[in-house]
Formats: structure tokens, sequence, C-alpha cells
């Protein structure tokens, strides 16, 4: 009986690993942020991470298409944050903290619209230590 016992556990840990290894925000740098303003060309409102997609004109007039990760829509949600709440075509300007890879993507941590109206995807400024 012991034997039947131990495969589960082991197939329990084998799926666990894969699980919480695609939770890991290792691949981001947390401690630097980056804020680019740019034109929506893309927002999918989709589980199991929603995606911002922007195109940004740099200094010399080139053009780099950044994706900012966010959580999935039931954790916007709570945040104030829907699927009508960019789209494509408009400017936002956004912050996040960018891949250590140096490729264009981050995990996004604030929005702000053109009319100044500012959205955190965990619900609050991540730079607002206060404790509510």
């Amino acid at each position: 009986m012991l034997k039947p016992a131990l495969l589960a556990a082991a197939l329990a840990l084998g799926i666990a690993a894969p699980a919480a290894a695609h939770h890991s925000t290792a691949m981001f740098d947390t401690e630097t942020v980056v804020t680019h303003t740019g034109v929506v060309v893309d927002w999918i409102f989709t589980n199991p991470h929603a995606w911002l997609i922007i195109d940004v004109t740099n200094e010399d007039g080139s053009v780099t298409r950044w994706g900012f990760e966010g959580e999935g829509p039931g954790l916007l949600s709570l945040s104030g944050i829907f699927q009508d709440t960019v789209a494509v075509g408009e400017t936002v300007t956004v912050s996040g903290n960018p891949m250590r890879d140096g490729r264009p993507a981050a995990v996004w941590t604030k929005l702000v619209k053109e009319d100044g109206s500012e959205f955190y995807p965990r619900g609050r400024d991540p730079l607002d230590a206060r404790v509510e």
C-alpha cells in the first residue's frame, strides 16, 4: 500500500513544481522601473495573464514594440481595470519592471491614460508604502 501513496506524492510534486515556476518573477528586474509612452496596438485581456502591447517611438524615430504583462482579468477587475479600460490606438504611459535579458517587455506596475487617470494592476501605487 505504501507504493501507491509514494507514487501519488511524487506525481503531486511533479505537477506542483511547474505550476510554481510559472508564477516566478525571476525574469524581471524588480529593482528597476522603466516608463514608456506609446500607442496601444493590442490589449489582450485574458487568462492567465493580460498583455498590454504598445509601440514606443524612440528619440531616433524608430519604433520599439513593448509588451507589458499584467495579472489575469479577475485580479485586474478587482483593481478597476477592464476590457474597455484601454483601446487600440490610444496613447498611454506604462511603467513596469523590465526583463532582465533586455528584451522590450516588463511586468506592468502602473498605467496612466492621456486624461490623467491612473491604474495599478495590483490595486495601488507600488511606491505607496503606507499601511491602510
